[in-house]
């Protein structure tokens, strides 16, 4: 997601020691935080909400995806009044990536989650700027929306800088999970792709132990990279230098993906961009 980390406040210091999760509690890949719209995101949301926002929420402020909903391709051709293939983009932060992957591909359909209100009305208000007809957004929790999906309804799925949740014990948080990449596979159709980029070397290797093991994915990629073999939390990055590395495969960049202004904070503060490309197989 392209937005900044979350924070919150947390007096124990970080340790490997995973908690498991509370057995009534969902685990969320976010914290749910008020953003208050300025003037400007304000007008965009009232301008154009109407046009692209979708409404499949149970209640007003929901995240969830109400009962009986289910995104299949009736619901595109009703939605976007055509039958051409639909990409889906997890966290779409400002939008910056998707509205631009939208006016360059008109053929094909765009439906951009985020949960957060500035990134959804920036999303609004680049989409209404440019008159765009093949895009909508859903302002979702990810793995709600997905649970939701009808089988084969989707081509693509991308998701772009995810938060990565550097503290250990938070590691369960970060959004690919096996519990989704089993949701995602189903809702696309045969030969779809999930696209993941990171600039954290340490989320980087989370993704090969979530995906490369999987069955029904088959990794793309045509790189070799060096990766350490064990996590770092925040704080202790530095530790990864020391750790045995073994080789992975990654994607080149993949070129649909504009250079975001959160991309070039990441390449000017030095780090690696970590493509992935899972086919489903």
């Amino acid at each position: 997601m392209q937005t900044a980390p979350a924070t919150e406040t947390d007096p124990t210091p970080d340790s490997p020691a995973e908690h498991p999760a509370h057995p009534m509690h969902k685990v969320l890949s976010f914290v749910r935080r008020s953003g208050r719209l300025d003037a400007r995101l304000q007008r965009a949301w009232d301008n154009y909400a109407g046009d692209y926002l979708l409404d499949i929420a149970p209640a007003p402020g929901s995240l969830d995806v109400r009962d009986g909903f289910t995104l299949d391709r009736d619901y595109v051709r009703r939605t976007w009044s055509n039958d051409n293939p639909l990409i889906i983009e997890i966290g779409t932060g400002q939008g910056e990536n998707v509205v631009a992957a939208a006016e360059s591909r008109p053929d094909e359909n765009f439906l951009a989650l985020e949960v957060y209100d500035p990134g959804v009305a920036h999303t609004l208000l680049l989409a209404g700027k440019r008159g765009l007809k093949n895009i909508r957004v859903a302002q979702v929790n990810a793995p709600e929306l997905f649970k939701a999906c009808a089988d084969g309804v989707a081509a693509e799925v991308w998701t772009f800088f995810p938060d990565p949740w550097p503290k250990m014990k938070h590691h369960k948080r970060r959004i690919v999970q096996p519990e989704l990449a089993g949701e995602i596979r189903r809702t696309l159709a045969d030969g779809g792709v999930w696209r993941i980029a990171t600039d954290i070397e340490d989320y980087a290797l989370h993704v090969h132990e979530v995906m490369d093991g999987l069955d029904g994915w088959r990794n793309e990629g045509g790189n070799t990279v060096s990766l350490p073999t064990g996590h770092v939390g925040k704080g202790n990055a530095e530790l990864a230098a020391d750790m045995p590395h073994a080789d992975f495969t990654e994607s080149t960049r993949f070129e649909g993906r504009v250079l975001t202004n959160f991309e070039k904070k990441g390449l000017a503060a030095g780090r690696v961009i970590h493509d992935f490309t899972y086919c489903k197989a």
